[in-house]
């Protein structure tokens, strides 16, 4: 059976309004971003980081040298499979956290959380470091090192089906009532508050798994407000920008670079100095 004219002209229109919508709709989630919530204080807030293996790893763990962890109680690390030494750096890093809280513990002879563990020694054990207040998450890498360009779309998508399923079961930052006087329900799963990126092909395929969960609106992801994208730009480059950055210029909600002549790259680059020394 032939199809009419009419037919023909219906499924026509409908496909265009389709297209429409959905251009609509992704500028929509485009930055800038409207503060859609406004956070009550001692709100649990989390962080998601990627490690992409040697520089990045390096460079990421250098931006993270001063971290509180009692502003970002629960941090969520992104690793590739087989990537064993990020994973290292990253419980490294956590304990390192521990030490550090510790540390401050000791010197200012005061507990910061009423309703802190005793331990041997007399100190506190804080709710917001220690192996329950972070989740390492591996994923395959979008493309490994010498890998042919003709297989890298399968195991991009491999990767992006990856990090869709992670980003839907991240557990949602605890917080103590006790310890930080926020009263509001707490749920079992949240996506992170902050998504922070640094340039591995496996980073760019998470902010863009982030943009496919807030253009569905999956879980509210658009409407409150979550995963907040910074990418920042390689310490080395100086004057142009990875191909990551290209990609992810216009789509991440606040673009770093380290290196003045980069400042204002795309109307978009912030400098605010090396963030990596």
């Amino acid at each position: 059976m032939i199809p009419t004219p009419y037919f023909l002209q219906a499924c026509l229109t409908l496909f265009v309004i389709t297209i429409i919508a959905a251009t609509a709709r992704a500028i929509s989630i485009l930055p800038p971003r409207p503060v859609r919530r406004k956070r009550a204080r001692g709100t649990p807030t989390s962080m998601m980081m990627v490690l992409g293996s040697g520089g990045h790893t390096a460079e990421m763990l250098a931006i993270q040298r001063d971290l509180d962890p009692s502003k970002y109680t629960h941090r969520f690390w992104v690793i590739g499979e087989e990537d064993w030494m990020s994973r290292a750096k990253a419980v490294e890093f956590e304990e390192g956290l521990v030490e550090k809280v510790m540390k401050s513990q000791r010197e200012r002879k005061e507990e910061e959380v009423s309703a802190s563990k005793e331990l041997g020694d007399g100190e506190a054990k804080f709710w917001y470091v220690g192996p329950d207040s972070y989740d390492i998450f591996l994923v395959p890498r979008a493309r490994k090192i010498h890998q042919p360009l003709y297989t890298t779309p399968w195991t991009a998508l491999l990767c992006l089906w990856a990090c869709l399923k992670f980003l839907c079961h991240c557990k949602a930052a605890p917080c103590p009532k006790t310890t930080s006087g926020f009263t509001g329900p707490l749920p079992v799963y949240a996506f992170p508050d902050v998504i922070l990126v640094n340039g591995p092909a496996t980073a760019t395929i998470l902010v863009y798994a982030t943009l496919i969960l807030r253009f569905f609106n999956f879980r509210s992801a658009e409407s409150q407000g979550g995963m907040r994208t910074i990418y920042i730009e390689s310490w080395a480059r100086v004057k142009t920008l990875s191909l990551s950055g290209k990609l992810l210029l216009r789509v991440v909600d606040r673009f770093v670079v380290q290196w003045p002549d980069l400042e204002g790259i795309g109307g978009r680059g912030e400098y605010h100095g090396v963030v990596v020394g």
